[in-house]
């Protein structure tokens, strides 16, 4: 029914304004503004809809993954841009200094936008 639709998603922040900056000023991400929300234009047409939530909490999941060639590299240019990377240690699930997990899936380092919903850079994909 749906293998012909392109996917669309949505999460919630609790600025708008500060969202904009964060994911065009400091991500480089095109946006439009439309009815008081954001919306993330990605490559190959897919869209990504960032809206204002008055009562937001941010997600305990990741909401949006940045697929990349180099991961640390990557995580050591958004570092240089005051950017934090989460550290984690749950078994197997075990970040390094910089951030970044190896050896139990795909290369990953996660981070938060300004309204504390967790994003990634992971390799390839």
């Amino acid at each position: 029914m749906f293998q012909h639709n392109k996917v669309i998603s949505s999460f919630s922040v609790n600025d708008i304004e500060k969202a904009k900056a964060f994911y065009n000023g400091t991500l480089g991400i095109d946006i439009s503004e439309n009815m008081g929300m954001i919306t993330l234009l990605t490559e190959g047409g897919g869209k990504v809809f960032v809206y204002p939530k008055p009562n937001h909490e941010p997600a305990t999941f990741t909401v949006l993954n940045f697929p990349v060639d180099d991961v640390e590299k990557t995580v050591d240019a958004l570092t240089a841009m005051g950017i934090m990377f989460e550290q984690y240690d749950f078994g197997e699930m075990k970040t390094n200094e910089k951030g970044i997990m190896r050896g139990n899936g795909p290369e990953i380092a996660w981070f938060k936008d300004p309204a504390g919903n967790i994003l990634s850079v992971v390799k390839g994909m």
